[in-house]
């Protein structure tokens, strides 16, 4: 892989990163998650151009986050958006879209004929952070690349062939392959969908498919489902917050769930919960450009306080937060299996 960027930041530490956005369970509540009351923290209408902002990435950076977004302009076109912040709630999103630069000189093949760019995922993947996202070349695939500074991005060839969606890298090395989840799909707006893993020895050349989940029938999750936020390790595995999607009688309906994988083999699956973790049940979530929508692109842990935080788009219109305990999300996975 063509590497011949800036010198990157260091790492993130735990006595670097700042605590996460944060509110206590409401009083009452025996909820797995609950949502944040300053929801939705982004609206739509926060750029002067957007119709809507939602299904985006966020990550610890420096002193504060960092994130890629989705934002559909008055056109109607989906592109990515870079934006900073110092506490993960209010921020500030450039005006102007992402403009990849060619990380080799074939590059500019497949970026002349963009399309569409929407639903990021951020990964901080050993010396800089990594964007996937659906990425339009002859119908939506997985487009990948990175940056060291949020203001300048490199873009690497696309890793799949179209159709595919919901691209989603794992933080480091599995065998010494980096490893990747995404969902095949077609070119519409996909009736099915199976959560694959692919394995690559440079982030450009993807094989070794493996199954790892399908939906399941007549349950929230029986029409299909797709990893939502980058993988989170932990003692017991992998936790893989996915959203599933079921048709109803009103059209499809997304909410959140939770599974296990193995450290070793993420295709193998430990555990994956029955139940939903979160569905659309408040306005936000239920209207908006796409009714009944609670879809979880990014995690924020912190690990000493065993607190986990979750950046969703609301009804593809907003983005909003939930927060749990990161036990709780696991102990909910292995009880309801």
């Amino acid at each position: 892989m063509t590497t011949s960027q800036p010198t990157p930041d260091p790492a993130p530490t735990p006595d670097r990163t700042p605590s996460i956005p944060w509110e206590d369970r409401p009083p009452g509540s025996t909820d797995v998650l609950w949502r944040s009351s300053r929801n939705p923290i982004i609206g739509r209408h926060d750029l002067p151009r957007s119709n809507s902002i939602f299904n985006s990435a966020v990550v610890p950076f420096r002193d504060g986050y960092a994130g890629v977004f989705r934002v559909d302009d008055t056109t109607r076109e989906m592109n990515l958006h870079a934006g900073r912040s110092t506490d993960g709630v209010s921020w500030t999103i450039a005006e102007e879209t992402i403009a990849f630069e060619p990380a080799d000189g074939r590059i500019p093949e497949i970026s002349a004929r963009f399309e569409h760019a929407y639903d990021p995922r951020v990964t901080w993947l050993e010396d800089r952070f990594y964007v996937t996202w659906c990425n339009g070349y002859h119908g939506p695939t997985i487009g990948v690349g990175y940056t060291h500074d949020f203001e300048t991005f490199f873009q690497l060839d696309n890793a799949f062939l179209p159709f595919n969606r919901n691209g989603v890298l794992f933080p480091r090395r599995i065998g010494g392959a980096y490893a990747m989840l995404s969902r095949p799909s077609d070119n519409g707006h996909t009736p099915f969908g199976d959560i694959f893993l692919s394995e690559s020895p440079d982030l450009v050349h993807w094989g070794r498919h493996r199954h790892v989940m399908a939906p399941i029938p007549w349950t929230w999750e029986s029409t299909k489902i797709g990893a939502g936020p980058t993988p989170i390790e932990t003692p017991e595995g992998w936790l893989l917050i996915y959203h599933g999607v079921l048709t109803s009688c009103n059209g499809y309906v997304y909410s959140m769930g939770a599974a296990l994988l193995d450290l070793d083999q993420p295709w193998k699956v430990i555990a994956r919960s029955r139940d939903y973790l979160l569905s659309p049940q408040v306005p936000y979530e239920q209207v908006g450009d796409v009714p009944n929508v609670a879809f979880p692109c990014a995690a924020l842990v912190d690990e000493q306080r065993d607190r986990l935080t979750i950046y969703y788009g609301g009804a593809d219109t907003v983005v909003c937060m939930a927060h749990g305990s990161l036990s709780g999300v696991i102990a909910f996975v292995r009880s309801r299996s």
